[in-house]
């Protein structure tokens, strides 16, 4: 889930010597303040909805302006006034992010990017244009025109402005790679040492090389507010949209495994079997590339799993090979999983029917997250068993698994800026609940069970041979907090390992003021 989330927070900026705000807005070619259907203002009709749109009610910004652009110029016009104004910025495409990059107090001016929603072919650049607060479900359904898709995440609703700056990926995407693999250019507002707001067209292979690598992986919120993304698969060289990105499977077979976990053995093993499948199943090209099937364990006092499989069925030998998967996780589990009827359907039905439908977040949230290289112990099994069968956490909370690896893992660790190219799954911590008061008990339910889990490496997935870090796009503040991250590590080797130095030079390039800055964001402290 996050993705075009990314937060802005103003310093005082040597350009607004201005005597006026009226001067400085003219300084940089922005009209004075008037009345404008693109700024919604406090006490409009539009403005509580438009700032309830953030997934996590933990947060929420009342900024002065919501900007809602309808064009890249528009967004431009709205950064350039934000600017003027000393007005902290936070750009929103789907609302899907995790922590309070956007809806927070610094937040003073929101671009949401919710009318920008085309998908076209662009004869220009030879790519298929993707408008940045385009949802992924969106997306899928224009692509299939063509016949092609991108291996997107699995919730429909999510916007594809940070999704893919922080690498995104989904069902196919250990056959296809990560969505930002498939990105050739992005067009981004940035602004320079002047304070003047620029719309510009970096490619992969053009004009700002180094801006556009940013975007393939570097998180939202940290250079620009993107605009749109131009998208071209790295073997085609965009003469037919047809063959631009990859195929969409013609069919998908889907089912669900339903667990019954009543023991604590019963849990270890068949997270046992489960890592030990995907980890067996990490190479790129594997015969199970085309499987996805993410893992949710609830909070219910009992352990409650749900496994949903997918499967491409294009693969040789596809139903046979969900079989050999379903049972190598049920070896040894009592009581025994129960598999749902198989189905087959188009891949179009499949995600209208089986992904995550589009909806409304009413829950207060705190993520942490995990990729792994090689399975947890069953001791470190057992610590989740411990924690997500407390019958003090009964709810809507859950601990998921999302395999990973495949074809993700056949691109050099700095060919993109998302550099876990060795990884063969991802864990996710989602604590959820819905009173304001219960808020500290949960943060120090998921806080302790992260710790607890990586105890032996200053309670942090500390990149080693066990551990990749983590993924920007699942964000953890905590990570920054000496006192849960032990490891004497700072927060961005999680994140950006080695490509950070390099972030850091785009950064200083092309937002040399830090105009755009949240908690976790490319240059702020280490700790």
């Amino acid at each position: 889930m996050s993705e075009h989330s990314s937060p802005v927070s103003l310093s005082r900026r040597r350009f607004l010597t201005a005597a006026t705000v009226g001067g400085a807005l003219a300084a940089v070619g922005v009209p004075a303040a008037r009345a404008d259907e693109h700024i919604i203002g406090l006490g409009e009709p539009q403005y509580q909805a438009l700032t309830e749109r953030g997934y996590n009610r933990r947060f929420q910004a009342r900024p002065a302006r919501i900007y809602v652009p309808t064009s890249p110029e528009d967004v431009r016009g709205a950064v350039a006034r934000a600017v003027a104004e000393d007005s902290g910025i936070a750009a929103r495409s789907g609302g899907h992010c995790f922590d309070d990059f956007v809806d927070n107090a610094r937040t003073r001016s929101i671009i949401d990017l919710g009318r920008c929603t085309a998908v076209f072919w662009d004869e220009t650049h030879r790519a298929f244009s993707v408008d940045a607060g385009a949802d992924i479900g969106t997306v899928y359904d224009a692509l299939h025109r063509w016949g092609v898709t991108v291996p997107g995440g699995i919730c429909l609703g999510v916007g594809m402005g940070g999704h893919v700056c922080g690498g995104g990926y989904g069902p196919l995407s250990r056959r296809f790679g990560l969505v930002a693999d498939h990105l050739t250019g992005v067009e981004v507002v940035t602004v320079d040492a002047d304070g003047a707001a620029k719309l510009r067209v970096a490619t992969k292979d053009g004009p700002d090389h180094d801006l556009w690598w940013a975007h393939t992986g570097g998180g939202g919120g940290n250079f620009g507010v993107v605009t749109r993304f131009l998208f071209r698969s790295p073997e085609s060289d965009g003469s037919d949209p047809a063959h631009a990105l990859p195929k969409s499977p013609a069919t998908m077979l889907s089912a669900r495994l339903i667990l019954p976990i009543t023991t604590e053995d019963s849990f270890v093993r068949l997270l046992g079997n489960y890592l030990g499948f995907f980890e067996q199943h990490a190479a790129p090209g594997n015969e199970f590339a085309g499987l996805y099937a993410p893992l949710m364990i609830r909070t219910t006092g009992a352990g409650t799993a749900e496994m949903l499989i997918l499967f491409d069925a294009d693969a040789p030998d596809a139903r046979n090979r969900v079989d050999e998967f379903v049972d190598t996780v049920r070896d040894g589990v009592f009581p025994p999983p129960i598999l749902t009827p198989v189905a087959r359907l188009s891949y179009p039905d499949t995600v209208r029917q089986v992904y995550y439908a589009k909806g409304v977040n009413t829950t207060r949230v705190k993520v942490k997250a995990a990729y792994l290289r090689k399975a947890y112990s069953p001791d470190q099994l057992r610590i989740f068993y411990r924690y997500i069968t407390d019958l003090g956490f009964l709810g809507e909370s859950q601990l998921e698994f999302l395999p990973f690896g495949g074809a993700i893992n056949a691109v050099a660790a700095d060919a993109t800026a998302m550099p876990a190219r060795d990884s063969f799954m991802k864990m996710l911590i989602h604590a959820s609940w819905r009173l304001p008061f219960d808020d500290e008990r949960y943060l120090r339910w998921a806080r302790e069970m992260y710790r607890d889990v990586h105890a032996d490496t200053g309670g942090v997935p500390v990149p080693n041979e066990t551990y990749g870090g983590s993924y920007i796009n699942y964000p953890d503040p905590d990570l920054a907090d000496a006192a849960w991250n032990t490891s004497g590590l700072p927060w961005h080797a999680f994140y950006y390992g080695d490509n950070y130095r390099r972030l850091l030079r785009v950064k200083a390039a092309v937002d040399p003021g830090n105009v755009f800055q949240h908690r976790l964001s490319v240059g702020r402290p280490d700790w």
